[in-house]
């Protein structure tokens, strides 16, 4: 029990820090890590923790998840341009007939470069290659091909918009959007598409850049987010290559450290609906370069302690 006592201790001192953010900035704009879509911005982040559940029309599934991610390269403005990363989950599928499923997915891994940035628009843009290795256990995971494929992802924050009255409440929205293709090597049962969009607003952006009109805290660092995600295998099995759209609002605790947040989904249409009764998802997500500074400041261009 010790071990448990001391990570409370850990995560109770990151909650009660107050400090500038230092994750996903582009320009005056801090844009959370989403709970689906592809973070556009290169970052150091471990995802720690990533708890869901969902149940479907046959079946509840738990499942955690975690990833890394590690800047490799950084400009002359010192903003992230090159990041590598990948992540894996185990899920336990309780099955309202037959037996339970459990066991671990497929390694996922992706290279991340942004070739264009404005800090004055608070934009960026990125292209990512997203690989998948059939790592994963047959039981709970029915693709076992080797999938790579491109991805194009971007971010935008409105504090371009005029500070005018009423207009200016505007500015603390930010959009975060993914696109991608993964197709199977060797194979035809997982040539998937995605894409998806996130819709946040900036509670830290509206009481710093905007308006302070006396949030305290844990107020003053919450984000309140929807994500919309459709997901579709282009080539599978007849049957299963249905279109599948989802709706995630959620709200997340964003502070130097971590970012903690929660959310659910509600199916968008009818080809989602059996495999999306209700469903819950967390995030916990350390930004590790603010705790191990050594770690987090090591690039290829820089080294060590630069």
């Amino acid at each position: 029990m010790r071990w448990l006592c001391g990570l409370a201790i850990f995560f109770a001192a990151l909650l009660f820090t107050r400090a500038v953010f230092a994750h996903g900035v582009v320009g005056d704009y801090v844009f959370l890590e989403p709970l689906i879509t592809q973070d556009p911005t290169p970052a150091n982040e471990l995802d720690i923790l990533g708890p869901s559940w969902v149940k479907s029309s046959d079946a509840n599934t738990y499942a955690i998840s975690s990833s890394i991610e590690k800047v490799l390269y950084l400009d002359d403005n010192h903003m992230p341009r090159f990041s590598v990363g990948g992540g894996t989950n185990w899920s336990h599928a309780s099955t309202f007939e037959g037996p339970s499923r459990d066991g671990w997915n497929n390694l996922e891994m992706f290279a991340k470069f942004s070739p264009y940035y404005s800090l004055e628009h608070e934009f960026l843009v990125s292209l990512v290659v997203n690989f998948q290795l059939p790592t994963g256990n047959q039981a709970v995971e029915e693709q076992n091909h080797t999938s790579i494929g491109p991805g194009f992802l971007w971010e935008k924050g409105m504090g371009d918009l005029p500070n005018w009255k009423g207009i200016k409440y505007l500015r603390p929205f930010g959009i975060q959007s993914d696109f991608g293709y993964v197709p199977a090597v060797g194979g035809h049962t997982s040539h998937d598409m995605f894409a998806d969009a996130t819709i946040e607003y900036s509670l830290p952006y509206l009481s710093n850049n905007v308006k302070d009109i006396g949030l305290k805290w844990p107020l003053r660092n919450l984000y309140l987010f929807n994500e919309i995600n459709y997901d579709q295998l282009i080539t599978g099995p007849s049957g299963e290559t249905f279109p599948g759209l989802l709706a995630t609002p959620g709200i997340a605790y964003v502070s130097y450290h971590f970012e903690l947040s929660i959310g659910t989904q509600f199916a968008l249409n009818q080809a989602s609906v059996s495999g999306n009764h209700a469903a819950v998802l967390g995030l916990l997500d350390i930004f590790y370069d603010s705790i191990f500074t050594k770690v987090g400041n090591w690039t290829i261009n820089k080294g060590f302690g630069q």
